[in-house]
């Protein structure tokens, strides 16, 4: 429904710090171009806490305008606020957004009933397919699979993006018949083996066409292959570990010519001793050439 390959994309900012629209509809097309069958706009990746509705609404549009007639475009609309959930959901809805992507409640810890209540008051907004996006390292809370099985009672509930390597968690997923993304890019493979749908990925804005290699090959049963190609991504899956997202992906995005601007406080832009260790990563990925000394 949403495709293999969604792209959780940065937002480039100017010299001045203000969106810049024209360099995200490019953003967007090169996306589309090398590797994603849609992109997610408006995510952590983007750094929509900072971003202002209007900023949001106006990178929805853009990414619409830019690649919606041939990939997916999925709006972030999850906050710790049920009510302005269901304002961002709309606001997507309205827009046209072929879908939402909606975190767990974080900081303020609900408990699991309220969890179900959450993802019920901001589905019923929309006839568009919701996405759950299960990331226990940033919210704190792990939606567990009996509360998951609740949320798969949600009629338009139809996948989840789930950034936790426990396998039995992830099959589980799957079992329940929701599609199952890998929220961390270095779990894409093994959850495929599950019967995983693909990734929201990260990685892709720099290794794009590979990544969907990976999956076709699998796909089409050529397992070592796909394999194979999943080991030599390890320096994209290293790049990402090298500092908070997205300071390193917006740096690797600079260096390799994509001009996506800085970051908005609190994030900063990556010290000296990471982007080394960043253009080390895409060096080795064959995106750079080697430095000469």
């Amino acid at each position: 429904m949403f495709g293999e390959v969604l792209t959780a994309t940065v937002t480039p900012f100017d010299a001045d710090g203000r969106v810049d629209l024209d360099r995200y509809a490019e953003l967007c097309s090169f996306l589309v171009e090398n590797g994603s069958d849609g992109v997610v706009v408006n995510g952590t990746t983007g750094e929509a806490p900072t971003l202002s509705d209007e900023e949001r609404l106006g990178l929805l549009r853009t990414a619409l305008d830019a690649v919606g007639d041939r990939a997916t475009v999925i709006a972030g609309t999850g906050t710790y606020s049920t009510e302005h959930s269901i304002h961002l959901t709309e606001q997507a809805h309205a827009a046209g957004a072929h879908g939402v992507l909606v975190v767990t409640p974080y900081y303020n810890k609900p408990p699991p009933r309220g969890i179900v209540a959450h993802f019920e008051a901001v589905a019923a907004v929309t006839d568009r397919p919701v996405m759950v996006y299960n990331i226990p390292s940033r919210v704190v809370i792990n939606i567990e699979p009996e509360t998951m099985a609740r949320l798969a009672e949600i009629e338009n509930v139809t996948a989840v993006k789930q950034a936790n390597d426990d396998l039995d968690q992830a099959r589980r997923i799957v079992e329940l018949g929701l599609e199952l993304y890998a929220g961390d890019d270095n779990i894409i493979h093994p959850f495929l083996e599950l019967g995983g749908k693909g990734g929201v990925c990260v990685h892709t804005h720099v290794v794009g066409p590979r990544v969907k290699e990976m999956i076709t090959r699998f796909r089409a049963g050529e397992l070592d292959e796909a394999k194979r190609i999943d080991e030599e991504l390890a320096p994209a899956y290293e790049l990402l570990s090298v500092v908070t997202g997205p300071i390193q992906i917006k740096a690797a995005l600079n260096m390799l010519g994509h001009d996506v601007g800085g970051l908005r406080l609190p994030l900063v832009d990556a010290s000296d001793e990471e982007q080394a260790r960043i253009r080390d990563c895409l060096e080795r990925l064959k995106l750079l050439e080697p430095a000469r000394l």
